[in-house]
């Protein structure tokens, strides 16, 4: 098990954090190559795929989730909590992201306010052009319930 699945309970195929960089306070950097193989890019586009900017934004939100569970210490989904999605403001792209491309995912805490806890992130590629940032939020709760599969 990789240290990215022991914080988040994300799994393949929505896993899109390899490996954590760096963490260092309220800042984690994170890496993600995204594989040719990768089902959905049959899908968008055929002929000439490119990543999906929801997939882009789920990588820097996964980012996130990695940097809440260090800063909650506790692994998330494993009863200490799992950072819920509660705001997304102020989302750009920049750049395209292709088919085995690797990109540098850096998100910051900048603030909490009560259970909220506002971040920004930013997406560059390894040569430090920025492809895309965004500001969100995400609210750090204990799980209620388990979901059951049939």
């Amino acid at each position: 098990m990789t240290e990215v699945e022991k914080l988040i309970p994300h799994r393949p195929p929505f896993l899109f954090v390899d490996e954590i960089v760096s963490h260092e306070g309220e800042t984690l950097v994170a890496r993600r190559t995204w594989r040719a193989e990768e089902d959905f890019y049959k899908g968008h586009y055929p002929n000439a795929p490119i990543t999906p900017g929801v997939l882009l934004s789920e990588a820097v939100f996964q980012t996130g989730a990695c940097l809440m569970a260090k800063l909650m210490a506790g692994a998330a989904g494993q009863g200490g909590g799992v950072p819920l999605l509660s705001k997304v403001s102020d989302i750009r792209f920049r750049l395209p992201v292709y088919p085995g491309d690797t990109v540098i995912i850096e998100v910051k805490r900048k603030e909490t306010i009560g259970e909220f806890h506002f971040l920004t992130g930013l997406m560059k590629n390894p040569e430090g052009k920025k492809i895309m940032n965004v500001e969100f939020a995400v609210a750090w709760k204990k799980p209620e319930g388990q979901v059951t599969t049939a």
